[in-house]
C-alpha cells in the first residue's frame, strides 16, 4: 500500500467564501438519524412526533453552546490568547460531556412544562444519542483531532485498518493511535446492545435504559480518554476520566437504589400510559 498521499480535506465544498466542513456534515447527519429513530421509538412509548421535534429545537442550540463552553473552559490557556477563535466551532473543539450536561438541563425543564416523564424521554433518546456520538467521532477523524499517542505505521497495519484511516492518522509525519475509531466502535456497539435489550419485557424500569447508556459510555470513555494526548489533566487522570468515573459509579448506585427504594416504578415498555390513564 502507498501511504504517501496527503490527508483528507476537512472541507467538503465551498459556496463562495463559505466553506462547508465534513465535521459539520457528519455531526448533522448523526443528529438527523438520531431524531428519526427517536421519533419512531417515541411513538411506541406514547410520545408524539411533535414533542421530539420541539425538544430538538430547544436542546440542539443549548447543547452546542454548552459543549463549546465546556471545551473552551478546559482549554482556556489557549483560548485566552486567541479570543477570536472561541466561536469557531466548525474547526472542531466541542466536548460531548458539555453537550450532555446542556441537553439534560433542557430535557428536565422541557418535560416539566409538557408533563412528560423525564426518565421515559431520556430512555427513548439514550440509544440514539450514543449512536450519534459514534458517528460524530468521524468528524474528529476528518479534522485529525481527538487522536491518541504516537505510534508506528506497522502497529496501524497490524490492526488491519483501511488505508484511508492509516493515512489520516499520519499527522505532520507522525502516526497516532486512532482513538476516534476506538470510541466510535464502542459507542456503536453500545447502541446495538441497548437497542437489542430495551424491548425485552421485565428488563428495564423507567430510566434504566438511560442508566445503561451512561454506564456503557462512561466505561469505554475512561479507557479511550487515557490514550488521548489533547485532554486536560487533573492530578493523575484527565478531567474526562474523572467525570467518567463519577458517572459510571453514580449511575450504578442510583440504579440499584431506585430498584430498592422504588420497586413499583413503571416499566420502560409501559410508556406514558400510567400518566395519561390517571
Amino acid at each position: 500500500m502507498n501511504y504517501l498521499f496527503g490527508a483528507l480535506n476537512p472541507v467538503a465544498f465551498s459556496v463562495g467564501p463559505l466553506e462547508v466542513h465534513w465535521y459539520g456534515i457528519i455531526i448533522a447527519s448523526a443528529v438527523v438519524l438520531a431524531v428519526i429513530l427517536a421519533v419512531r421509538e417515541g411513538k411506541r412509548r406514547g410520545i408524539s412526533e411533535d414533542t421530539v421535534y420541539d425538544l430538538l429545537l430547544w436542546a440542539m442550540p443549548f447543547s452546542i453552546i454548552s459543549a463549546r463552553i465546556y471545551y473552551v473552559i478546559f482549554q482556556w490557556s489557549y483560548y485566552s490568547q486567541h479570543l477570536n477563535e472561541v466561536y469557531r466551532i466548525w474547526d472542531g473543539g466541542i466536548a460531548i460531556y458539555g453537550a450532555l450536561i446542556g441537553a439534560i438541563i433542557v430535557i428536565i425543564f422541557f418535560c416539566r412544562q409538557r408533563q412528560i416523564p423525564v426518565w421515559l424521554l431520556l430512555d427513548v433518546i439514550a440509544p440514539t444519542v450514543i449512536m450519534a456520538q459514534g458517528i460524530g467521532r468521524w468528524g474528529n477523524f476528518m479534522n485529525q483531532e481527538a487522536h491518541g499517542v504516537k505510534t508506528t505505521l506497522s502497529f496501524l497495519q497490524e490492526l488491519h485498518l483501511p488505508e484511508f484511516i492509516i493515512r489520516q492518522m499520519n499527522i505532520k509525519g507522525t502516526y497516532y493511535q486512532p482513538t476516534f475509531l476506538y470510541e466510535s466502535a464502542w459507542d456503536l456497539a453500545g447502541f446495538v446492545v441497548l437497542l437489542g435489550l430495551r424491548h425485552r419485557k421485565g428488563l428495564f424500569k423507567r430510566g434504566e435504559v438511560f442508566f445503561g447508556y451512561v454506564i456503557w459510555y462512561s466505561f469505554g470513555r475512561f479507557f479511550v480518554e487515557g490514550m488521548r494526548t489533547d485532554s486536560l489533566m487533573l492530578g493523575s487522570l484527565r478531567v474526562s476520566q474523572w467525570l467518567s468515573v463519577i458517572l459510571f459509579g453514580g449511575a450504578i448506585v442510583w440504579l440499584l437504589l431506585r430498584r430498592y427504594w422504588r420497586p413499583f416504578d413503571p416499566w420502560y415498555l409501559d410508556g406514558t400510559k400510567d400518566v395519561f390513564e390517571k
